[in-house]
């Protein structure tokens, strides 16, 4: 079952220096989905259509992005975006146990988040995490970004995201699938993603100990085309699972198919969290 016309709420809560806006549609349970590079809510939208016959779906746009505020992000940290993704579970549900899912950087932040074994997330699924150091080529990967990051302040943004996007290998069709006004803000974001988030991301080391021991269940997660192509954000995932013994779950698509196959998509999501209740 799915709602065509599930009402959206909006809101914004007050952290840190800064605000940030978010979404939700649907009834409890709480799932928060963190959106990577772009930072914006428009991100899970069809998804959360979907998903909200049967959860919460809350969706934000991440400190320094969109509607947001950027007061605060000058000194990007992972650690002050996990505590924003706590900031918003408290705003919107307080003390009821959630779920959490990030994509790409996103997944990052959900890591950080993990790591900080708080007792109000009952899982977290982990869909590529760009976390270069785990891989065994992690070291020309890291090459790349920073010379992704030096293209940026030398050549402008907009060189430095072709730079980066060709090496992402998504296919065009998955671009079609954003909507102008997503795309509009999101376009708005690459600046400030190349020159302060990209490379925090890339270079953030996870601890493994921490991650562990934590009582919530994490799933890693990568996108079968991602898989087949062997592509370096979803070699990523799957090291990660290995190395703290959590489940591989397969994607449809790619890393960022929950545009244009948001209902394939959203029913591995949905698959999966029932596997953590």
């Amino acid at each position: 079952m799915t709602n065509q016309h599930t009402e959206v709420k909006v809101g914004s809560v007050q952290t840190e220096g800064d605000i940030l806006y978010y979404e939700t549609r649907g009834q409890d349970p709480p799932l928060l989905m963190i959106s990577g590079g772009g930072g914006d809510a428009g991100f899970f939208t069809r998804v959360a259509e979907i998903l909200s016959d049967e959860y919460k779906v809350i969706t934000y746009d991440r400190r320094g992005n969109s509607r947001s505020s950027r007061n605060e992000p000058i000194n990007f940290t992972i650690n002050q975006q996990a505590r924003d993704g706590f900031a918003i579970l408290q705003a919107v549900c307080p003390g009821e146990p959630a779920f959490v899912f990030g994509n790409s950087g996103g997944a990052i932040i959900a890591m950080e988040m993990a790591k900080e074994q708080r007792s109000e997330v009952n899982a977290f699924v982990v869909h590529e995490p760009p976390v270069l150091k785990v891989l065994p080529d992690g070291a020309k990967w890291q090459r790349f970004f920073a010379e992704v990051y030096r293209v940026g302040w030398r050549y402008g943004h907009r060189w430095a995201m072709l730079k980066f996007g060709l090496s992402t290998k998504i296919p065009s069709q998955t671009y079609k699938a954003v909507p102008k006004e997503l795309s509009e803000r999101i376009g708005l974001n690459h600046e400030y993603f190349v020159k302060h988030e990209m490379l925090a991301f890339t270079n953030y080391s996870p601890d493994y100990a921490a991650l562990q021991s934590t009582k919530a269940k994490i799933f890693m997660a990568v996108g079968e085309t991602t898989r087949d192509k062997k592509l370096y954000y979803g070699r990523t995932a799957q090291i990660l699972a290995e190395k703290l013994g959590c489940e591989l779950v397969r994607f449809p698509g790619n890393h960022l198919s929950y545009l244009d196959m948001p209902r394939e998509w959203a029913e591995v999501l949905r698959a999966t969290l029932q596997r953590a209740k």
